[in-house]
């Protein structure tokens, strides 16, 4: 039976890329447009306050004009007023008084040294009957909320299952119950006024309960019953006219037809026909976008990991738009739609993140009103945020960015609702918050980047920014094991970074990979010069051969400790290509110089590749180089240096070291100027400049 190899998967997936980039494509296009919801667009935009630009408006059929959300909470108001508050007689509170008003007379009698007789028979009968006439006209405890007009008010009591509507001026209050207690036993002339009022004034309690349950549910019931309407519009008859204001009237009027237009079935047509313009639409928006992706990032084009992290994005957006809309969000301003430019800003580049934003905000302007509205605030919000990350170093740049775009959503708001009122004490600073909370919600960014960053591996200037921390386990280790090496790779970091900002490249990622590129010394970092001491050097003891395999062993030994500690494959790229496939020449020419007789194969002496392939790498190979052997100079000046710059970047053009990296003979010059100039300043150079 025939074997089936190991990375047979990634045979038929590489001969395959092409149609699983269009498979990929098609389930983009058609889980997009399968959420996105079916209702048809309304044809015309407006907005309250503006001219009606477009033709004479006639109705096309009978529809009801529905009321401004004023109106309904006007209405809503007006209703609860003729709600009246349900109480009910609660008979266990009067039998539990009077129980409590036995014993408590007793007591307040013995207390104060009267006998027992008809007197005090007489005076526990009167405290009886006045405690049983006040619970039998009533006790009741006010709320607040419905004395509107006052302390009285009309209640609906339950008694015994019959509702019963009076005024509370006809019941007690604790306090006028109180009252009334004192009057009726000052009538008395028997009476012992002292005890009788001390004992029932604290056995009076409201005996009529406000049901709080039963009250809420007929303010339910009466403000669903509340109408959404107010009148109709026959069909034939004028909505507006062609270059009319839209006032209040007419704007209702616009806005019950678009609702009545985009909710009917029967009027709006065939929803399949909505189905088909929507995959056209969506269709020509994710080609758009693949087209780009040739044309400027093959690549990303290239490489169907990254498109599948990028049309994830960009279909994650919209079925989460299309969420919000079924099931009626608020306001579809809560979304942030500022977290796709940033994801894609940080993940790939700026020039990405703005195409994506971009077609990104025209799909989702057809199911939002007043699309051009919600375009100028979106495309301008995602500017911003691009432009804010545009060269990330810290991690505060993502609450920098946040209120910068916050504050670009409030110019951009304030200036729409000046243009729309025409007054600054009319604006309704309520709308704005949901772009607070969205502003808020951008910031879920951060963990969705590193997300995205474990599961498609990709490396973003985040992960940059903590791998160029120095304090980082790997290279303590590298200042501890190989302190020479770790400081060559600074001045390297330095060198190169100042370099690839000049040019044009990724000043964080080349950073990174010059820190990293030497990691490979510390296994033998007694081998290189940089870390021995004066006098000891152990290549003297050994064989040219194995002295120059030692040195290109710290390539292998780079990578191989890279991927133990899991660092990104885009820096163990600077590790493979810092020296390229050029000679160790010292030891080559030092085994010419001393066996002239011997055959010697050359790939001995020879790293093993590949030459820098990115203009970060290049830059990297250039300053490695440079500043290595600027080491080696004993009275380093403005003449010496600038030789020695010419010198090592003219031989690594002669190798064909820089053959693949993209970069210019422009460039090239720029970055020896650079070189030059930071090598003077490290060594404390003086220039002669001219007089």
């Amino acid at each position: 039976m025939a074997k089936i190899r190991r990375d047979s998967g990634k045979l038929i997936y590489r001969k395959y890329t092409s149609i699983i980039k269009y498979i990929l494509m098609g389930l983009s296009i058609l889980i997009i447009t399968v959420i996105l919801p079916k209702q048809p667009r309304f044809k015309y935009e407006f907005e309250k306050g503006h001219v009606w630009l477009h033709e004479d408006l006639v109705s096309p059929y009978n529809f009801s004009i529905r009321k401004n959300p004023e109106e309904i909470k006007s209405d809503k108001e007006s209703i609860l007023k003729f709600v009246l508050p349900v109480y009910e007689i609660d008979n266990k509170v009067v039998e539990n008084q009077i129980s409590q008003y036995q014993a408590d007379f007793e007591v307040k009698w013995k207390n104060a040294g009267l006998k027992d007789g008809k007197e005090k028979e007489l005076n526990f009968n009167l405290g009886t009957k006045i405690l049983r006439d006040i619970y039998d006209r009533g006790v009741i405890g006010l709320n607040k909320k419905y004395q509107r007009d006052g302390d009285q008010y009309v209640i609906s009591l339950l008694k015994n299952g019959v509702e019963e509507q009076l005024s509370t001026s006809s019941l007690y209050t604790q306090v006028s119950a109180t009252a009334a207690v004192a009057e009726l036993i000052a009538k008395e002339k028997e009476a012992e006024t002292t005890i009788l009022l001390s004992v029932i004034k604290d056995r009076i309690t409201p005996n009529i309960i406000y049901n709080e349950r039963f009250t809420e549910k007929l303010e339910k019931q009466a403000v669903e019953n509340v109408s959404s309407t107010r009148g109709m519009v026959q069909k034939g008859e004028l909505i507006i006219a062609k270059g009319n204001s839209i006032n209040e009237e007419s704007f209702q009027k616009l806005e019950s037809l678009r609702i009545s237009y985009e909710d009917d079935d029967n009027i709006s047509g065939d929803r399949d026909f909505v189905l088909g313009g929507q995959f056209l639409l969506v269709g020509m928006v994710i080609s758009l976008l693949m087209v780009f992706l040739f044309l400027f990032r093959k690549d990303i084009f290239a490489d169907n990991r990254k498109i599948s992290l990028i049309l994830i994005v960009v279909t994650g957006m919209l079925v989460f738009l299309s969420w919000s809309i079924r099931i009626k969000l608020p306001s579809l301003y809560y979304i942030p739609y500022c977290i796709v430019p940033i994801i894609v800003r940080i993940l790939f580049d700026t020039r990405l993140a703005m195409n994506i934003h971009l077609l990104v905000v025209l799909i989702a302007s057809f199911f939002l009103p007043n699309s051009f509205e919600f375009a100028f605030l979106q495309i301008t919000a995602g500017m911003v945020a691009i432009y804010s990350i545009k060269n990330l170093v810290r991690r505060e740049q993502f609450l920098i960015s946040a209120l910068l775009i916050l504050l670009n959503y409030f110019v951009a708001y304030l200036g729409i609702s000046l243009i729309r009122e025409g007054s600054f004490a009319s604006i309704e600073w309520i709308k704005f918050m949901p772009f607070i909370f969205s502003v808020l919600f951008s910031l879920l960014a951060y963990p969705l980047i590193y997300l995205f960053e474990k599961l498609f591996g990709i490396t973003s200037d985040i992960t940059l920014i903590e791998l160029t921390n120095t304090n980082s386990t790997l290279l303590r280790e590298l200042a501890f094991k190989a302190p020479g090496t770790f400081q060559h790779s600074l001045q390297v970091a330095n060198l190169a970074e100042s370099a690839i900002f000049k040019i044009g490249g990724n000043a964080l990622l080349v950073r990174a990979g010059a820190l990293y590129h030497d990691i490979g010394k510390m296994d033998n970092p007694q081998f290189f010069i940089e870390n021995q001491n004066k006098g000891l050097n152990p290549h003297d003891k050994l064989p040219y051969e194995d002295s120059a395999q030692i040195i290109i062993r710290h390539v292998i030994n780079g990578i191989e400790m890279a991927r133990r500690n899991n660092l990104p494959e885009v820096i163990i790229d600077f590790i493979r290509t810092h020296h390229g496939n050029t000679r160790v020449d010292y030891f080559y020419q030092s085994f010419l110089k001393n066996f002239p007789e011997k055959i010697v194969d050359e790939n001995t002496f020879r790293y093993p590749g590949p030459i820098p392939f990115t203009k970060e790498t290049a830059v990297l190979m250039l300053a490695d180089s440079v500043e290595a052997a600027s080491r080696s100079l004993k009275e380093p000046d403005a003449e010496s240096i600038n030789k020695l710059v010419e010198r090592i970047i003219d031989y690594k053009l002669e190798q064909n070291q820089l053959n693949d990296s993209n970069i210019t003979l422009k460039e090239i010059e720029t970055i020896k100027l650079i070189f030059k100039t930071m090598l003077m300043g490290i060594y404390h150079v003086r220039i002669d400049y001219l007089k």
